[in-house]
């Protein structure tokens, strides 16, 4: 493999910097901290059965699950915050693009693939950075996970709580800390690991997130806007050439101003 900045030669095909190394660490992060907060989670809620009371029992006992789930929740609340946080520093000091933020055109192109779906158009929306679907499952999760981490706050210490606030705040943030964890679940679960897995489009596995890197062949399916940007040429110039790979790993003019979406994270 020959590597350069923001792109790199595999097998023959050019590969283009998706991701930095800070938000490949920050989701590994994210997925292990979910995992035990799942799990501790989830055998509490279920605690009737068998096997959730086996797996608490091989955890020490339900203070000891109670414990781990807390200071799980305690560095998932930590990451959030480092999240937010840098992704808002970049916007407003480094000038990164808002290419998260849900807009008019994300409502255009779900309506263009409904209608695409339908036969009554030639083909799917073409999207920016991220396509109206990654947008919706993001803020979902991120308002969930504040929410997730506003009712454990409430449950963790209730009595403080329940100083400045009335008492039916207790039953009300278990009720939404329990069935926001189902929620988020079965997101991911459900949409989040099938994309990632089981879609026709990257199975067995979408590994960019974890290499950082992605296909031009696949970009130019799926984020063919951020591709014309960053290759410094039209859309319709770009999609005039069909799903072709170019063989050279010379950097297009461009590339190194604005691979990954005009997004430079900490690497």
């Amino acid at each position: 493999m020959t590597t350069g900045k923001d792109t790199v030669m595999e097998k023959g095909k050019r590969k283009i910097r998706r991701f930095s190394t800070f938000r490949i660490v920050e989701h590994w992060m994210i997925v292990m901290s979910s995992a035990v907060l799942l799990a501790t989670g989830l055998c509490q809620r279920f605690w009737h059965v068998e096997s959730a009371q086996w797996f608490i029992l091989k955890l020490g006992g339900i203070d000891s699950v109670r414990l781990i789930h807390r200071y799980a929740g305690v560095f998932f609340t930590m990451e959030i915050l480092v999240h937010v946080g840098v992704a808002f520093a970049g916007v407003a000091a480094r000038k990164w693009d808002s290419s998260m933020f849900i807009t008019r055109d994300d409502l255009i192109a779900a309506i263009h693939n409904i209608r695409y779906y339908f036969g009554l158009e030639d083909h799917a929306a073409r999207c920016d950075r991220y396509d109206y679907m990654e947008k919706f499952e993001y803020w979902t999760i991120l308002i969930g996970g504040f929410l997730m981490i506003g009712t454990g706050a409430v449950l963790w210490l209730p009595t403080t709580v329940t100083r400045i606030l009335p008492g039916e705040i207790i039953p009300a943030a278990k009720v939404l800390h329990s069935n926001e964890a189902m929620l988020i679940f079965l997101i991911n679960a459900i949409w989040h690991i099938y994309n990632s897995i089981f879609s026709p489009e990257v199975f067995p596995l979408d590994t960019s997130i974890f290499t950082g890197y992605i296909s031009r062949e696949r970009m130019l399916r799926e984020h063919p806007l951020e591709l014309a940007r960053i290759e410094g040429v039209g859309p319709d110039d770009l999609l005039g050439d069909g799903l072709k790979e170019e063989e050279s790993p010379a950097d297009p003019a461009g590339t190194a101003q604005t691979a990954g979406g005009g997004e430079r994270v900490p690497r």
